[in-house]
């Protein structure tokens, strides 16, 4: 199964495009606000306003052999420790071997931005490239889950 947090999720159609093509049930979770695809592998998962009630739900049912597409580093940290494959929507894939190191990182990030106000950190834009990557990133990952 493939389990989407949706929220900011750049790469949906990319997913459902993989995904479909290798006949895997997909399930995008949101708050609110998506329109649920027509396609059949396709469910739309729209559970409560709150925090962290998206990721709960998917944390709560991404196991082994399963893929979690999410950029939330705390949702992709308990998901890896269930056993799931973690991608990032630029194709990152975070492990067990390199989780503990993103996390201190985003610990780290958020310090410092909470220290000067006026730091206005912005990620690059997503590219073409970072795209490709994905699409390259989830194919391998749904071929490692199947085998």
């Amino acid at each position: 199964m493939i389990y989407v947090d949706a929220d900011a999720c750049p790469v949906k159609a990319e997913i459902e495009r993989v995904g479909t093509r290798h006949k895997v049930q997909m399930f995008v979770v949101s708050n609110g606000g998506i329109r649920p695809s027509p396609n059949p592998l396709v469910q739309t998962i729209v559970v409560p306003d709150g925090p962290d009630v998206a990721d709960m739900w998917i944390a709560d049912r991404a196991t082994k052999g399963d893929v979690v597409i999410t950029g939330d580093i705390p949702l992709a940290a308990r998901c890896v420790e269930n056993g799931a494959q973690v991608l990032k929507h630029n194709g990152e894939p975070l492990t067990s071997a390199n989780i503990g190191n993103v996390l201190a990182t985003r610990d780290l990030m958020a310090d410092m931005r909470a220290a000067d106000p006026f730091r206005q950190g912005g990620g690059k834009p997503f590219s073409k490239a970072d795209r490709s990557r994905f699409l390259d990133a989830l194919e391998r990952a749904l071929r490692a889950a199947k085998g």
